[in-house]
């Protein structure tokens, strides 16, 4: 047991590294998106979700060619990437079904 924990506490991706804790506070993105799936569509950002959906998709990818892999930070970038695209759906959707306006003549 003891040497399981020594194991896990000086392994390169271990508690004393970037590589395991910058995906733990990353887990508050993923969290974050899941309370945006109460928000209204009309009130969720573009800009913001496409960042969301970018980067996840971006740093999943480099969590594969960093040594050591780092798996932790592979699987959170990608639930990033998910909850981002899963929120820009719901804007298309939203505006994809919202009947077109049209302007009324301005009136002097």
């Amino acid at each position: 047991m003891a040497s399981r924990l020594s194991a896990f506490l000086n392994h390169p991706a271990g508690p004393k590294t970037i590589h395991f804790w910058a995906p733990l506070m990353k887990w508050g993105l993923v969290i974050a998106g899941l309370g945006d799936m109460q928000r209204p569509a009309e009130s969720l950002s573009i800009s913001q979700n496409v960042a969301l959906m970018a980067t996840g998709i971006i740093w999943s990818r480099y969590s594969t060619q960093i040594k050591p892999i780092n798996y932790s930070l592979m699987s959170v970038n990608i639930f990033v990437g998910l909850s981002g695209m899963y929120q820009l759906a719901r804007i298309y959707s939203y505006r994809k079904n919202q009947p077109a306006v049209i302007d009324a003549p301005k009136q002097d």
